[in-house]
């Protein structure tokens, strides 16, 4: 699939911590930036944190195969082995996950790696992989 990249802007209360946790966690290079918004490369994507002090993070949860998944949150879809090497980071860098890196519905259509957790002022954040990308869609 080659898709158009995506824009998506949203929330953070502090954008210095935003700064250091786009660029130096998660390796998105920095594009444009103001005294009120930063732009970052998201895997191809644009992404753009506002500063928003109090307007970010979650306001409810879904039960999906067994967890209780962040509304609202945004993230990729990545290839496998980018999500493992990935989750090994976020580990290191200690990285607290909502929800723990795993296989969401093992054996059954739509099997994908998937991982939760948030940004410096809580916005959530899901980075998931299949094994087989047929599956993204597959219903």
């Amino acid at each position: 699939m080659n898709s158009p990249p995506f824009h998506l802007a949203f929330p953070v209360d502090d954008l210095a911590a935003a700064r250091r946790f786009y660029g130096a966690v998660l390796g998105c290079a920095e594009g444009r930036s103001s005294d009120e918004w930063i732009d970052f490369d998201f895997h191809g994507h644009q992404i753009v944190a506002h500063l928003a002090p109090g307007a970010a993070g979650d306001s409810s949860r879904n039960p999906v195969d067994g967890h209780g998944v962040p509304v609202p949150h945004f993230g990729l879809v990545m290839k496998m082995q980018d999500w493992e090497e990935l989750a090994r980071n976020l580990k290191t860098a200690e990285v607290d996950f909502v929800i723990e890196p795993a296989i969401r519905f093992k054996g059954q259509t739509g099997e994908q790696a998937t991982m939760f957790f948030r940004d410096p002022s809580g916005n959530a954040i899901e980075m998931k992989a299949f094994a087989d990308p047929a599956q993204l869609f597959a219903s």
